[in-house]
């Protein structure tokens, strides 16, 4: 059987959005961690995600929204494990050589902008706030992921109205069926 650890962004995700629904709907979603909300600080998130992936050998698919596409390139840097794939939803576009402000609540070094060890599927938005269609698409070019175009689904959050999300449970499951 496959684990499915879902990879938090910065915020703590309502009850509807559909990473919340996924979890209560199905005992294979496991969090990699509980989301804790701000500040997001990747080293904190990098070891809770080690910690999951090594705490089984079964292998595993991440499914990440938002800065938990940070949090995966970044662990694809520093661990290896039993990771068959995963699933990069809305990354935030941080620009190379960007640095936090003193009113930031994201500490992150550099993103990586290298080829993950793994399969990639990464969803992107034609009107995401957090990253132009473009940007993404590089996202996707320089960590060797598939670009799925999402359209005009904004952050893929509840505020963007996502909720039931039936296109990601299709994307989930290729990754499972795929080999």
């Amino acid at each position: 059987m496959t684990r499915l650890l879902l990879v938090p962004g910065r915020g703590v995700p309502l009850p509807g959005h559909w990473s919340r629904r996924w979890a209560a709907a199905d005992p294979r979603y496991r969090w990699a961690p509980e989301p804790p909300g701000p500040p997001y600080r990747a080293d904190e998130r990098v070891a809770a995600l080690q910690a999951a992936v090594a705490a089984d050998d079964e292998p595993a698919i991440l499914v990440a929204h938002s800065a938990g596409c940070l949090t995966v390139a970044l662990w694809a840097g520093r661990h290896t494990g039993p990771v068959r794939a995963t699933l990069l939803v809305t990354p935030p576009y941080l620009d190379p050589g960007w640095v936090p402000g003193p009113d930031d609540d994201v500490i992150v070094g550099e993103v990586p902008r290298v080829p993950l060890p793994f399969r990639s599927i990464l969803v992107a938005s034609r009107n995401d706030p957090h990253a132009t269609f473009a940007e993404s698409g590089a996202y996707a070019r320089q960590w060797g992921a598939e670009l799925y175009d999402a359209g005009e689904a904004g952050h893929l959050d509840t505020a963007s109205g996502y909720g039931p999300w039936p296109a990601g449970e299709q994307l989930v499951d290729r990754l499972l069926t795929d080999r």
